[in-house]
């Protein structure tokens, strides 16, 4: 019984982390809705919406330039910029920023570069590419039809 017990305990518990990670100003668990987290294209970090909303709020308080709140570095103004700076981190083999990169392929229709960036992040470990690598096969979008390799 006591057994049983210390399975179900070990079963049920709250996993200390998830694919996400913490946030790396205050530790909280990021949230599985990506959409309440931003990734930082000046160092490659992913904060949560908290952390994000607290700096905008004091560089407004401040007037001053919005900074990135990890590395404090000036946030791009510019499309064009946010793409340098994201193809900085990709060149660094950043998994996150090479996944992001294949995401801004795969908006403007170019699913060859989506697929390869995908490729090159599941490489690196990036679990979201791998699971669009499984949606590319199973659509044939920049790449072959492939149900087998869909399911995997």
């Amino acid at each position: 019984k006591r057994a049983a017990e210390l399975r179900d305990e070990i079963l049920f518990r709250q996993p200390e982390s998830h694919l996400y990670g913490d946030c790396p100003i205050c530790c909280i668990l990021l949230e599985l809705d990506d959409r309440k987290s931003f990734m930082m294209t000046c160092c490659g970090k992913t904060i949560c919406g908290g952390c994000c909303y607290a700096n905008q709020y004091a560089n407004q308080m401040k007037k001053a330039k919005n900074l990135c709140p990890f590395c404090r570095q000036p946030a791009a103004d510019t499309d064009e910029e946010v793409k340098q700076l994201l193809m900085r981190r990709v060149e660094a083999n950043d998994p996150a920023a090479t996944y992001q990169a294949g995401v801004l392929c795969f908006k403007e229709g170019d699913y060859k570069g989506a697929f390869a960036y995908c490729t090159k992040a599941a490489g690196l470990g990036d679990m979201a590419a791998h699971f669009e690598l499984s949606c590319f096969y199973g659509e044939g979008q920049g790449v072959e039809k492939d149900e087998k390799k869909h399911l995997h």
